[in-house]
């Protein structure tokens, strides 16, 4: 009995010695890292990271002592939800101020949310820019072609190459720059919003990095199959089918022959159809032109979503050559330029025709 007792004892010591030492713990982890700092700390939270994420980036920034700590301080006060934006911390802050901060969205006064959407050319971008932060454009195109900025660019980021210093190119940044909605500062200034951009970027394409090393083909390529798929396909299906068709041709050294290409070459808007000369009018874009057998463009024609570059660098697999999309963006496949043609007399025949 006695010998029962002793156990008890000695278990009931453990379990206090243990609780004593995890609520020490627990009031350690969530003491401010620094108590005496209150220089102020940027953070932005991304639309789409994860709560593991986030937390990852504030031990990072030594905003909080341990991120695995703060995802269980997050679940025992009941806050799943953390939202996006840039905002200021110090590491005077306990965990509870932290959490309080970005469970209620409390960003920077200072901050404007602006959306840069997919299948928008780099000019687009830059109006935008000006616009919301009130830079002069010819400021922002400047920064945007300045070739020393891009070299550091390219030592910065794993994805972008030389291949974007191509003279024949219009901006080397076309089609680099993740079109999605972010929150910045109002004083944000053009190489910051661009490297908000980069970064995006950066996290949408590090997934692939394997596969894109392995493939023998470049980032560069992939995304400037994308951005053209981006323009010719309506939903992940069709892009890839379509680049699966662009794949084919080029590797029977034929044109791609996309008329997306044709009018960004032109630089022209793609509200009108183009005249035969036009289609035929040689530059490094223009896949419908004679010089641009079995080529893809020099870079890509606009900013591709997701979707896009999945599709790019996981196309479908087929034997179709050509295809055609009626104006309700319904894509019809062929293998024959005969076929071609006759499925093109049935669509104008329907009233389908996209002129």
């Amino acid at each position: 009995m006695k010998k029962k007792v002793k156990i008890t004892i000695i278990i009931i010591s453990i379990i206090a010695v243990l609780l004593i030492a995890a609520s020490i713990l627990y009031m350690i982890l969530s003491m401010p890292v620094d108590k005496n700092s209150n220089k102020k700390i940027e953070v932005v939270v991304e639309q789409g990271m994860s709560t593991k994420q986030i937390a990852k980036l504030l031990e990072k920034k030594n905003i909080i002592r341990s991120s695995s700590f703060f995802l269980i301080y997050l679940k025992l006060n009941k806050c799943d939800s953390l939202k996006a934006g840039p905002y200021d911390f110090t590491k005077s802050m306990n965990v509870k101020q932290v959490k309080e901060k970005l469970c209620g969205g409390k960003v920077k006064k200072d901050s404007i949310k602006v959306t840069f959407k997919e299948g928008k050319r780099l000019t687009s971008y830059i109006s935008l820019i000006s616009e919301k932060f009130n830079i002069n454009e010819e400021e922002v195109k400047n920064t945007f072609n300045n070739k020393e900025y891009l070299k550091e660019l390219i030592n910065k980021y794993w994805f972008l190459t030389d291949e974007i210093l191509n003279e024949n190119i219009y901006y080397p940044l076309e089609g680099y720059l993740y079109p999605e909605t972010y929150e910045f500062n109002k004083k944000s200034n053009t190489k910051e919003i661009i490297t908000r951009l980069l970064d995006q970027t950066d996290k949408v394409l590090t997934p692939y990095k394997n596969q894109i090393t392995t493939s023998g083909k470049s980032v560069h390529y992939y995304l400037t199959m994308a951005s053209i798929a981006e323009l010719e396909g309506l939903n992940e299906k069709d892009r890839k089918m379509i680049v699966g068709v662009f794949n084919n041709r080029i590797n029977k050294g034929m044109n791609i022959g996309s008329d997306v290409t044709t009018y960004y070459g032109l630089q022209k808007p793609m509200t009108s159809d183009l005249t035969a000369q036009e289609f035929a009018q040689p530059n490094a874009y223009n896949t419908r032109a004679s010089n641009m057998a079995g080529k893809p463009p020099v870079g890509p024609i606009c900013s591709p979503s997701k979707s896009s570059i999945e599709a790019a660098i996981n196309p479908t697999a087929s034997d179709y050559l050509f295809f055609v999309a009626d104006k309700n963006g319904k894509v019809y496949y062929t293998k024959t330029n005969r076929e071609h043609e006759q499925t093109i007399k049935e669509i104008k025949q329907a009233g389908n025709w996209i002129w």
